[in-house]
């Protein structure tokens, strides 16, 4: 079943041509909150934000890949908003130079019902002036895209990852209820969610195996994707999953980006100067390595 499941995503994703001209970034699992003591995005969001803007100034274009707002712990969407409402402007400037990109996750499923997604994102309530105005307004959510690479006759497909996890996929809204109820207030005891990969490495493991089971079994079909928060790079020789990791590690982000016909695995942290003063900068992980080392690999 698990396997018919991203099978079927790949059948419905939508496609983006890559050549040598295009710039990606990819983040995910970012878990915008509502800032309160569960709001885990709140630690990186100065991070993020210097880092998506940087982007943002250099063409890029951004593809979030699912779990961008934490909806199972804040069904408030307003809350969110306000509480991170500088990197809602910013996705809004991606929109409007058609370079953005959202996938929904288990944590903002929601958003797969569009109606849902433009109630919810299509606009915001300005305070200064007491008026609606438009936000994402227009922008469709994904379950999955395809990247249509120039020259080649294998693409690279893009998901969240949460088709691997039937817990998280089929009985979402079962796994939603028991975050709300359950582990959402023991959280701040430290007890952590057993059934959520990105805390459970038995489950993490097992999401791992059903995703390369479904590679090997698709002609190595190339997939970056996220929601174990594990950051993957594989080396040519192996199976091409890659994982960008999360926005939510301590005291930095993982994420991948192509450029050039390229493919890196980088993480955005602070570091101390001599000083004592912070600054925000960029690590390359892995990489970069040529994309047609990938889908070449048969």
């Amino acid at each position: 079943m698990i396997q018919q499941i991203i099978s079927n995503s790949y059948k419905k994703a939508k496609r983006i041509p890559l050549n040598s001209t295009s710039k990606f970034i990819f983040f995910s699992d970012c878990h915008r909150g509502d800032n309160s003591y569960t709001d885990d995005f709140s630690h990186n969001g100065n991070i993020y934000y210097h880092a998506l803007n940087t982007y943002y100034e250099n063409e890029y274009t951004y593809i979030e890949l699912g779990d961008g707002i934490e909806l199972w712990e804040n069904p408030n969407f307003k809350e969110i908003f306000e509480a991170h409402q500088n990197v809602f402007m910013l996705l809004r400037k991606f929109h409007l130079k058609n370079k953005l990109h959202i996938l929904w996750g288990n944590h903002d499923m929601v958003l797969k019902n569009d109606k849902k997604a433009k109630k919810l994102l299509g606009s915001y309530f300005d305070k200064i002036t007491s008026t609606t105005k438009d936000l994402l307004q227009g922008l469709t959510l994904n379950e999955a895209i395809i990247l249509d690479v120039e020259g080649f006759k294998k693409n690279i497909l893009l998901i969240h990852g949460h088709q691997a996890d039937f817990f998280n996929y089929v009985l979402w809204k079962w796994s939603r209820f028991l975050v709300r109820t359950l582990w959402k207030p023991l959280q701040i005891l430290g007890i952590k969610d057993p059934t959520s990969p990105a805390k459970n490495f038995k489950e993490l493991i097992k999401v791992e195996k059903r995703l390369k089971k479904w590679i090997l079994a698709n002609n190595n079909q190339m997939v970056i994707a996220g929601h174990t928060h594990r950051p993957r790079f594989p080396k040519p020789e192996e199976l091409p999953y890659f994982n960008d990791g999360s926005c939510v590690h301590p005291r930095s982000i993982t994420g991948i980006e192509i450029v050039a016909m390229q493919i890196s695995l980088i993480k955005w942290h602070t570091i101390t100067k001599k000083d004592g003063t912070l600054q925000i900068v960029k690590t390359v992980l892995e990489g970069p390595r040529n994309i047609a080392d990938f889908l070449n690999n048969n």
